[in-house]
């Protein structure tokens, strides 16, 4: 399946975005980066269609976002919801998890992570 071109900004939002990473993010990050997580390989702040996701495993289409008290609003729900079902058009599966839950809970986080792509495996 052919990719949505990338605008060079888009490309350059995501490198400046991989620097300025929230708490949430970097945590996840360093549990699954360098293939920690059973292997698997993961981009951050990865441009796909026209939108930079949090974090993205190529191999499996999945991708991962982080969410804020921000993404509580329904205007953010709405972006959000159009934002997802356009990922999914294009073969990707999305799950996200609250800042609290992978701040408090990372190592139950991953195991979700895992769980979705044994699910997407068998």
């Amino acid at each position: 399946m052919p990719h949505t071109p990338i605008p060079p900004q888009r490309r350059a939002n995501a490198k400046r975005m991989r620097h300025a990473m929230t708490e949430a993010e970097l945590k996840l990050w360093n549990a699954i980066r360098a293939h920690r997580l059973m292997g698997l390989s993961f981009r951050r702040q990865f441009p796909i269609a026209n939108y930079i996701v949090d974090f993205a495993c190529p191999s499996h289409r999945l991708i991962i976002e982080i969410d804020g008290a921000q993404h509580a609003s329904d205007e953010n729900q709405n972006y959000d919801q159009t934002r997802t079902e356009r990922l999914e058009a294009d073969g990707w599966t999305v799950i996200r998890f609250w800042n609290d839950d992978v701040l408090k809970d990372i190592d139950n986080t991953c195991l979700h992570i895992l769980t979705l792509l044994g699910r997407a495996l068998a």
